[in-house]
């Protein structure tokens, strides 16, 4: 466990990819292989469920740090993590044991769900009599299920290749799918032939990098091939071993969510895997992404939702055929077999094939892609046909040209303090517009200022607090900031009667006063 907590350590102190990199490598080299097996598993988003709750934690180390409980809540709003503050004001271990690896102290972590209170108690007590501050923060996030690390899967895969040999491919290939140290060990999990140890494994998707200029740098428009950008879950559809399996891009295997879709098991041929966007979809036309949101996490579903929801699945790519991976081949030929697979399945209300946007000029694309709301769609997305489907976000063959977000002025009527290194800093602001006279709240955002800016707005908040709720401060309604979203639909659980999809900041309006903020009849006409 010390070796593990010094490794979160080291990772959380630098933003340097080659030292991330090499801390894992360490780690890997000087490891057990259960212990390797969990570190993966917890950076690639495998952690067990859930065993003590938050409300729990704080009243035994309340007791155990003999400090009240308003003042725990105080340091927490204050640090900013509830794992950090428990470590902090939690007295010395006076039972410090020798090290224990990582795997012993997970399958403690694991035990935790199914004991009674009195049994869960016990357990963290005599945890907390064992380790030192560092590990004691890991251990509360382990518990928490709130393990959280700036470790991408990129990083992780160059790790695990430099210390196997493997190719990144390979390892980016084997951490997908339905795997956990309860099913599979170390070796077994990176060597064993691939198929025979698990059919439903998908592949590594390949993500577009957002183009932020104008495409005419790409070179000729005839070597891409552009389609419409969709607004709903990018899937894979996997046919193998005369079973069907649909994985969300989360690596979620959602397959019984969606049972429409079910005729796909018997119409396509073993050993295909199809990339696409699961989407709400009918009479030809794709649906808005909040009907798609009712369905998620939802595992029994009433033949309203079906009816109200029925989703497909927009076929972007072919990654595998006849049982041959084929993400090499250029996307040309991908798509060539894709159209005919499409066509011969036979099934438009399960599957089709996205349509292309043919232009014979960057500027032709340009006004396509100003209809794509139109759509139903975000923007575009471009793709050089000669390139092959790669692992990750990679600069270079794939683009995302999304649509300008829609926009709002609106004025911030409450501020709360961020988390982890902005703790200390109100970061996180509430929105609103005027109806009638009245403020009235419609969206959260903590995204989109500079550090300076929110330094400035940070000493402005509490030079204009108008009361306080928790940790939430009431301030005075005079800042105006534009917030820009991808949507917009309505939505009887708000009081603004809107929800909005991805809000966040896109610049301070210093040039506005409040009064001059939209009024919510202009979010309305935008829903219509």
């Amino acid at each position: 466990m010390l070796r593990f907590a010094t490794l979160v350590t080291e990772l959380d102190q630098t933003n340097s990819t080659l030292a991330k990199v090499e801390a894992l490598c360490r780690f890997l080299s000087e490891a057990s292989d259960p212990d390797k097996l969990w570190m993966m598993a917890l950076f690639s988003h495998r952690r067990p469920r859930r065993g003590v709750s938050s409300t729990l934690l704080r009243t035994w180390a309340a007791d155990r740090a003999n400090l009240p409980d308003w003042l725990i809540e105080e340091a927490y709003h204050i640090v900013g993590d509830l794992a950090e503050t428990l470590a902090f004001i939690l007295p010395p271990a006076s039972n410090p044991p020798q090290e224990q690896g990582l795997a012993p102290w997970m399958e403690q972590v694991k035990a935790l769900a199914s004991l009674d209170e009195p049994d869960k108690q016990a357990s963290v007590l005599r945890a907390w009599d064992q380790l030192d501050k560092t590990t004691c923060f890991v251990y509360h996030k382990l518990i928490t299920g709130g393990f959280r690390l700036g470790v991408s899967q990129q990083l992780l895969v160059q790790a695990l290749a430099r210390h196997t040999g493997l190719e990144p491919n390979a390892v980016a290939h084997r951490l997908m799918g339905d795997w956990s140290p309860d099913t599979t060990d170390f070796h077994s999990l990176l060597f064993a032939d691939d198929q025979a140890d698990n059919l439903s494994r998908p592949y590594p998707f390949f993500l577009a990098y957002p183009l932020d200029n104008e495409p005419d740098a790409l070179g000729n428009p005839a070597e891409w091939q552009a389609e419409w950008k969709w607004d709903g879950i990018r899937s894979q559809y996997i046919r193998r071993g005369g079973q069907g399996f649909l994985w969300s891009r989360g690596e979620e295997l959602i397959t019984d969510r969606f049972p429409e879709l079910q005729p796909l098991q018997k119409a396509l041929p073993d050993g295909t895997v199809i990339d696409g966007e699961l989407l709400p979809f009918r009479d030809g036309q794709p649906l808005p992404f909040s009907l798609l949101q009712t369905r998620i996490g939802r595992k029994t579903l009433s033949k309203k939702q079906l009816k109200e929801a029925p989703c497909l699945i927009l076929a972007y790519d072919l990654l595998e055929w006849r049982g041959e991976d084929i993400r090499q081949k250029p996307l040309s030929e991908r798509r060539e077999l894709l159209a005919a697979l499409v066509a011969a399945t036979g099934l438009p209300d399960c599957l089709r094939l996205s349509e292309t946007v043919r232009a014979d000029s960057w500027q032709d694309l340009a006004r396509a892609r100003l209809a794509a709301r139109d759509q139903q769609a975000e923007g575009l997305m471009l793709k050089r046909l000669d390139s092959a489907y790669e692992t990750g976000r990679r600069r270079g063959d794939w683009w995302k040209w999304k649509v300008d977000p829609l926009s709002i002025d609106a004025v911030m009527i409450y501020a709360q303090r961020g988390h982890g290194r902005r703790a200390n800093l109100y970061t996180d602001y509430t929105f609103a517009v005027w109806h009638e006279g009245q403020l009235v709240p419609f969206a959260k955002a903590y995204s989109g200022l500079t550090d300076a800016e929110i330094v400035q707005v940070d000493a402005w908040v509490k030079q204009h607090t108008l009361d306080r709720f928790g940790p939430v401060r009431a301030v005075e309604p005079q800042l105006v900031f534009e917030i820009g979203f991808e949507g917009i639909n309505r939505s009887p659980r708000h009081k603004s009667g809107v929800a909005l999809r991805f809000p966040r900041i896109l610049r301070w309006r210093q040039d506005k006063p409040a009064a001059e903020a939209d009024q919510l009849s202009a979010l309305l006409k935008l829903v219509e």
